[in-house]
């Protein structure tokens, strides 16, 4: 991960943490059902934005460095890594 993403991602999880903590607490203080609900929704849409934001990271990065590099291996590694995580993410 790229020295600048990081922090950032960091940051993001750590709110997130407290968000799924503050939603616990929600369940345990008995709140109402649809309350619990939205904000379920709400951390599921925050943990797809970092996911988001890691993938494009690992673009930029990772990715681009061994698409840009001699090593055939790595290359081609890249690539099947690459489609197996969109796999994984389509199912």
């Amino acid at each position: 991960m790229q020295a600048e993403t990081k922090p950032k991602i960091r940051n993001r999880l750590s709110r997130i943490e407290g968000q799924v903590r503050g939603i616990g607490r929600m369940v345990e203080d008995d709140r109402y059902c649809v309350d619990v609900l939205t904000q379920l929704q709400a951390a599921r849409a925050a943990l797809t934005r970092v996911e988001n934001e890691v993938l494009k990271d690992h673009l930029d990065h990772c990715v681009m460095q061994a698409m840009t590099g001699d090593d055939m291996a790595e290359r081609k590694a890249k690539a099947g890594e690459l489609i197996e995580l969109l796999g994984r993410t389509l199912r």
